[in-house]
């Protein structure tokens, strides 16, 4: 069965998220860090793949990126797959829109998922995250993620900013990734 995720999401500064990592350390369950390996292709939909630290997975969610509600399927396969992934893509003829470099803190907490990124060249975000079965209940999901930002006194970051630092992102990943 697909799943919906829910999430919000914000940039933050890097003392806010050396603030939040140990506000969470404290009042939420760890569920681990992993440095992951993200590679988006041009296709119709937003499909990936990405190498974890003990996972590869391709990765494709419907709708626009940065919205708050999509549809996703992730496919888990062996980490040491993920060179036979972008092999089986790219000879299917997509090519590669851009690399993501990210170090993930992952937590749970009040009934969340949160997560704390830092990604090179994009920066430091938060992101809250319900994850759902019933489109019914996306609402009701995306309501108490809201309440979660207030209680942790940061506002979503609005998705035209995420849209625009992304289209930039898409420009100069290649610049970034080489310093």
């Amino acid at each position: 069965m697909e799943q919906i995720e829910v999430e919000l999401r914000s940039f933050l500064t890097k003392s806010q998220f050396l603030k939040l990592l140990r506000f969470f350390k404290r009042n939420a369950k760890f569920l681990g860090e992993d440095y992951q390996v993200t590679y988006y292709f041009d296709a119709p939909l937003d499909l990936r793949i990405q190498k974890g630290r003990t996972y590869a997975k391709i990765w494709m969610k419907s709708g626009k990126i940065h919205e708050e509600k999509r549809e996703e399927i992730e496919i888990f396969c062996k980490r040491d797959d993920f060179s036979k992934l972008e092999k089986l893509f790219i000879l299917l003829g997509y090519k590669i829109k851009a690399k993501w470099y990210r170090k993930r803190r992952k937590f749970r907490w009040e009934g969340v998922n949160v997560m704390l990124d830092y990604t090179k060249g994009y920066g430091y975000i938060i992101e809250l995250e319900k994850v759902i079965r019933d489109p019914k209940r996306k609402e009701r999901a995306l309501k108490i993620l809201k309440k979660k930002f207030e209680k942790l006194g940061i506002s979503p970051t609005p998705k035209k900013e995420f849209d625009k630092k992304y289209k930039w992102y898409l420009k100069n990943w290649r610049r970034i990734l080489k310093s």
